[in-house]
Order: C-alpha cells, then sequence, then structure tokens
C-alpha cells in the first residue's frame, strides 16, 4: 500500500534539489524520496516496499527485474510528492559485490532515460549499511542479519574499504544470525545423539520449532532460503543463553568472531569509531553482553556508538553527498561505482 507522505506538497515544493535511495535485499526492495539539504543528513519524504526479492539468475542480479519495481515507485513517489526529478540515485544491493555486474552495465543507460541526466551511485549493502551507520566519517561498521561483514575505511583513496567476512554462510558470515543457528542445532544434534557438547535445552526448542529433529536434514538440506531457516533459530539460542552454557557459549564464540571481524577492518591510527547494525543486534543482551566484553578485549581504544541509520538511510545519504558534489567515501569498482551526467 502507498506510504503516507511525510510532509505536505506544499512544502515539498520548497529547494532541493532531491535524490532517491533504494536498498535491495532478501526481503524485497525499500526506495525512498528525500531533499538533499546541503549539511544535514536526509530524511524519507515517502517511500514504497516491493514484497518480492529482485531476482538473481547466471547473470547476476537481474537489472531488468530490479528496474521493472525500481522506476514505476520513483515515478509514483515524485508524482504524488509533486518534487522535481531526482538530482541523484543511489542503488544499494545485497550481492553488488560479487553478483553486480548486469546492474553496472545496465542501471547507468536505464535510470539515465528513465530520470534524464542524474548522478548514480550504485553500491554493496555493506557500504550503504556503512553509511546509514556512520555517515561520511572514517570507522567500521558491522553489519548483522542472517549474515556478518564488517566494512571500515579511512575515507582516502590509498586506504579505500577494509572489509572482512561477509562470504556466506557455508565459506563464513561467522557470528552472523545463520552461524548462530546453525551452531544452536548442531548441539541439539549432539543431545539428541548422546554426544559431548549437546544441549537439552536447544533440543527442546528445536523440537519446538521444526518438529523431530531426526527428519531436519531432509527438510532444511533442499530448500533455497537455507541461510533464513538457519538464522531464525538464532533466538532461540538467545533465549536459552541464560540458563544454558552451551547456548550462552555460542553467543560467546558468536561475539568474539564479530570482534574479529571489526578489529580487521577498523582504520590504523588515530580515534577509532564501530558501529553496529542490523537485525542480529535486536535478540539483546545475550549477545550485546558478550560483545561489549569482546570488544573491548580487541579494540580497547576504539569508541563504540548506535548506528545513526539503516541502509535505505545510507543510500540516501550517498545519494544526497553525490547531489551537492560532497561524497568523500572512497569509490571502488566493486563496492562503490559512481556515474557522473556527462555533458
Amino acid at each position: 500500500m502507498p506510504a503516507a507522505l511525510a510532509e505536505p506538497r506544499a512544502r515539498l515544493r520548497a529547494p532541493g534539489p532531491f535524490v532517491l535511495g533504494a536498498d535491495s535485499g532478501g526481503s524485497g526492495l525499500r526506495i525512498a524520496l528525500a531533499r538533499a539539504d546541503d549539511g544535514r543528513p536526509p530524511r524519507p519524504l515517502a517511500t514504497r516496499t516491493t514484497q518480492e526479492p529482485v531476482h538473481t539468475g547466471p547473470a547476476g542480479i537481474d537489472a531488468a527485474h530490479l528496474l521493472s519495481q525500481l522506476v514505476p515507485a520513483a515515478e509514483e513517489l515524485l508524482r504524488e510528492t509533486g518534487a522535481d526529478g531526482p538530482a541523484a540515485i543511489c542503488v544499494g544491493a545485497a550481492g553488488m559485490a560479487t553478483l553486480g555486474d548486469d546492474l553496472r552495465a545496465r542501471l547507468p543507460g536505464a535510470l539515465a532515460t528513465a530520470f534524464g541526466a542524474v548522478h548514480l551511485a550504485l553500491a554493496a549493502d555493506a557500504v550503504t549499511a556503512y553509511a546509514g551507520a556512520l555517515g561520511q566519517r572514517p570507522g567500521a561498521v558491522v553489519a548483522a542479519g542472517t549474515g556478518m561483514i564488517a566494512m571500515g575505511t579511512d575515507l582516502t583513496a590509498a586506504g579505500g574499504w577494509r572489509r572482512a567476512d561477509g562470504w556466506g554462510h557455508l565459506l563464513g558470515d561467522c557470528g552472523g544470525g545463520a552461524w548462530i543457528g546453525r551452531a544452536g542445532l548442531e548441539a541439539a544434534m549432539r543431545a539428541h545423539d548422546g554426544r559431548p557438547g549437546g544441549s537439552r535445552a536447544l533440543l527442546a526448542r528445536a523440537e519446538a520449532e521444526f518438529g523431530p529433529v531426526g527428519a531436519l536434514p531432509g527438510a532444511l538440506y533442499p530448500r533455497p532460503d537455507r541461510p533464513a531457516v538457519l538464522a531464525s533459530f538464532a533466538p532461540e539460542v538467545a533465549r536459552c543463553a541464560a540458563d544454558d552454557p552451551v547456548a550462552a557459549g555460542i553467543l560467546e564464540d558468536a561475539a568474539r568472531h564479530i570482534a574479529d571481524a571489526a578489529a580487521a577492518v577498523c582504520p590504523p591510527g588515530g580515534p577509532r569509531t564501530v558501529a553496529l547494525t542490523g537485525g542480529l543486534f535486536r535478540i539483546g543482551e545475550p549477545l550485546l553482553a558478550p560483545l561489549r566484553t569482546a570488544l573491548t578485549a580487541r579494540l580497547p581504544d576504539a569508541h563504540r556508538e548506535t548506528a545513526a541509520g539503516s541502509p535505505l538511510d545510507g543510500a540516501l545519504t550517498i545519494a544526497a553527498a553525490l547531489a551537492h558534489n560532497s561524497l568523500v567515501l572512497p569509490a571502488d569498482g566493486k563496492l562503490l561505482q559512481i556515474t557522473c551526467p556527462v555533458g
């Protein structure tokens, strides 16, 4: 359903420029329109959310499918608000770094055709998460949900972006939701078998969530959304942690992995800032308490702060900076590609 407008049409006629941000992830595509007031963080005036995730195929993220959702939604936002066409657009997408070739090849021309000459940023979702959390300041951001990735920068071209993990649930994402959920289910299976290291509490929670655990491998392995299913068990691990040492140990291990990733990307020298963002941290103190301890051990001189906004806010931040020619986040062919109007 259309989102309610954040302010009346008459006020939207005030000087822009206006910018568009988009955040493409596993739950769909979110699009927002904002006014890019110089020097102030942009705030969405109106938003749209699709319910269908952008398709991924042999060529990577499907540019045609993304455009079929983005362009009509953006045109609707412009009509409803009475805003001029956008001066800049930032599209952030999960998988942009490794699966974004089709987007990088097709979006600049297609969006120029749809909206005229605009500044365009194509960003990995970890970069928009960084910009949403810290804006354009040096530091490190850990983004954790189903997966886990850490990004850091000192804002210099020489330093560029520092990345740790984000390699998916089979090769990494250590400490993320799928990692915690898998470790919890492994402990449940150990208890089921009578092997050491098992947890009767986690076995009970697994059977309440999924049924008899003997049937779980056959039900889980063929599923294309296996990481999300694994991550759905992470809150159950957190619920058991107060009374179950195995569950508590899993969260302590997760905290150490997250702290290791933050330390790997934190820029060397000077004051260091670390922010946490993403849905995983909503499981609360069972994870946050050991994470504070782990971050203190790994980064004793770092300042920890709450993320200022979401990846969608980060997309708007990048677009607004482009509109005012004030972007200082490092450009990168895979992580943050910038296209400027010709002529």
